[in-house]
């Protein structure tokens, strides 16, 4: 397979990043400091669900596709 040029689309942290970034926006009260924003990321790192890691790895090939 060659590989594709350089997209944000086709790397994967880059959807994680995005999640974790819509689940920090979505707390209800947001972060206020700096070490808030970091328990928060930890907390939800850990809590994102395994099936949409693995969603992610399985749309890959699809995504070098396109």
């Amino acid at each position: 397979m060659d590989w594709p040029a350089y997209s944000p689309d086709l790397n994967p942290i880059e959807h994680v990043w995005d999640m974790l970034g819509r689940r920090i926006a979505a707390r209800q009260p947001p972060p206020t400091c700096l070490p808030e924003l970091r328990r928060a990321l930890l907390d939800e790192w850990c809590n994102i669900p395994q099936d949409q890691i693995d969603n992610l790895i399985l749309s890959m090939p699809r995504r070098c596709k396109a």
